[in-house]
């Protein structure tokens, strides 16, 4: 089991800011977790549209979206982050 943790207009769309799941052995990166999740509800289909468009951490440390998960116990998706 894996924790995964949503901000901003993701957590929006999904309607939750956090759930746990338990994706497939096929599920090896952060991508084909954003595609296995896209099946989940039409809320993940929509936060999950345009996978380049999210940003992820895989326990806390930014990663690209091809980053391996191995044995992730979290990985959080966001929207890209803006500030001044």
């Amino acid at each position: 089991m894996m924790d995964v943790l949503y901000f901003a207009w993701v957590r929006e769309r999904i309607g939750t800011g956090h759930e746990q799941v338990d994706p497939p052995e096929a599920v090896v990166n952060v991508a084909d977790l954003v595609c296995w999740l896209a099946d989940r509800s039409p809320g993940h289909a929509e936060a999950f549209a345009e996978p380049a468009r999210l940003r992820a951490a895989i326990d806390q440390r930014f990663v690209p979206l091809d980053a391996e998960l191995g044995g992730a116990k979290e990985v959080a998706i966001f929207p890209p982050v803006t500030g001044g």
